[in-house]
């Protein structure tokens, strides 16, 4: 009996040892299952995607000597060409500002912005930007959205945003980041690394393009920067302005920072006040950014520079991207190759053309405002006769049948679209009804009048108008009419 029970006790033992063995290679299997799902996008015998998870691998586990606390796990990466694409054909706010200029029905620019605009509009194919490029597009970009309110600068880009990004099919500016760059964000972020984006581009372009793609807040975003001030403030400082509730902040025409080189290392300190301890980039502006991380650090860090070497799905060059690798290996970072690391960039539905439209579809016949101007003093009175344009703006949602925003609320979003595209507007409130079925629906209408425009304008307006309010439609009327901006004999008034 004894002899009986002791061999019970050995086979279950042997039982517990073998549930135990299986326990441990299952807990090992789900854990190479899930970096296989982090990284579906990945080449997996990609040797800087080895490099990173090796190397996350040793900083999160409290029994390695290289372990480092949550506080410091800081991630930081800059935004274009490392998180999105930039050679569609160039940057994305470099594409903004050219459209602003050369483009925007609501922007009037003067002679030296009109010559800015055509000078990037001429150089962005070869890419062949003058020297001072960095601080004159700053400058640049800082006049030309002056005056903006935040909300309508992010309108602005949000609306550009939804345009096909030119030299690709399947694919907007909106979703034109780069997907296993995203998987890495996560990736870190289940690690419990804080991710920062520190990018050239300006701060609020970052921010809107970024949201809804990267679960990363507002805060952890550093970019350029334009000041800002209070609309009503006028020549006052900031220091003796009071702030009231009538006023909104608004986008000056002077520029704080350009967010690159030595600059971003200043901003990472000032803003996150923690030397990270990973950084990714892709190009020399990023190099003074990787330079900090990885020199003089407490802690075990590593930077990964992203190669452009992708000539079938991207725009990248091989021979060139061959040169940086080995330019960025001797400067002690890894690389990351676009063609040989990754299954797919913005995705499988997404097809490189081999064409751009840029030059086409920034033809244009802009005269300065100076010239505007001095042609408006001499100009002869026109007879009265033009056409008035008349629109018609439901505002229930096209699937729901409910309204987007109350009457108060429907009003001020329109008036700031108005105001932007046309500088003044007339609305009328109206209401109406229809039935569908047995259900009666109600609606409020905003009846828009627009004179001294093009119907161009007014279908610009109307886009944006048809996302604000998410409806299918909106009704446009072109009325010939005679109109007359009269002040009476002499231009006096009553």
């Amino acid at each position: 009996m004894k002899m009986k029970k002791r061999c019970c006790d050995l086979l279950a033992c042997v039982l517990i040892l073998v549930q135990l063995m299986t326990g441990f290679a299952w807990a090992e299997s789900v854990e190479l299952q899930s970096e296989e799902d982090a990284f579906s996008l990945w080449n997996k015998e990609a040797p800087s995607l080895h490099t990173l998870i090796d190397y996350v691998e040793a900083v999160t586990d409290p029994s390695s000597p290289d372990y480092i606390p949550e506080v410091d796990r800081i991630a930081t990466f800059d935004m274009d060409g490392t998180l999105m694409g930039e050679l569609f054909p160039t940057y994305l706010e470099v594409i903004l500002l050219t459209y602003r200029i050369l483009k925007d029905p609501s922007y009037t620019p003067d002679a030296d912005m009109l010559a800015f605009g055509r000078m990037m509009r001429d150089h962005a194919l070869d890419k062949s930007y003058p020297d001072d490029m960095d601080i004159a597009f700053s400058t640049h970009q800082a006049r030309a959205f002056a005056g903006m309110t935040l909300t309508e600068y992010a309108d602005f880009i949000t609306r550009f945003l939804l345009h096909d990004a030119d030299g690709f099919e399947g694919m907007t500016y909106a979703n034109a980041y780069y997907a296993p760059m995203a998987e890495v964000v996560e990736y870190l972020q289940d690690y419990g690394f804080k991710c920062y984006i520190v990018s050239g581009s300006d701060r609020f372009i970052v921010r809107t393009f970024a949201e809804g793609i990267f679960d990363i807040p507002y805060e952890q975003m550093i970019g350029s920067d334009t000041a800002l001030v209070a609309k009503n403030q006028g020549d006052t400082d900031g220091i003796e302005y009071v702030f009231t509730g009538n006023d909104t902040l608004v986008r000056s025409d002077q520029l704080i920072i350009k967010d690159l080189k030595t600059n971003k290392v200043l901003q990472i300190a000032q803003e996150i006040g923690r030397q990270p301890v990973l950084s990714f980039g892709n190009s020399s502006g990023d190099a003074s950014m990787h330079n900090y991380v990885i020199h003089n650090n407490v802690y075990r860090s590593a930077a990964f520079m992203l190669v452009a070497d992708d000539e079938v799905r991207d725009y990248g060059n091989a021979e060139k991207g061959a040169a940086l690798q080995k330019q960025w290996e001797e400067n002690g970072y890894h690389v990351i190759s676009m063609a040989d690391d990754w299954k797919t960039i913005y995705g499988e539905n997404v097809v490189k053309t081999g064409t751009f439209h840029w030059l086409e579809e920034l033809a244009e016949d802009r005269t300065p405002a100076e010239e505007t101007a001095e042609q408006n003093e001499t100009a002869e009175p026109e007879a009265l006769g033009s056409v008035q344009y008349v629109m018609y703006l439901g505002t229930n949602d096209k699937n729901t049948n409910q309204p987007v925003f109350t009457e108060s609320e429907a009003m001020e979003r329109l008036r700031n679209v108005l105001l932007r595209h046309f500088g003044g507007y007339t609305v009328q409130e109206a209401h109406g009804g229809w039935v569908d079925g047995e259900t009666e629906y109600q609606e409020y209408t905003l009846v828009i009048y627009l004179s001294d425009t093009t119907l161009e304008a007014v279908h610009m307006a109307a886009d944006e108008l048809l996302t604000l309010f998410n409806q299918s439609s909106v009704l446009i009327q072109a009325n010939p009419t005679a109109t007359e901006f009269y002040s009476g004999q002499g231009g006096g008034s009553l």
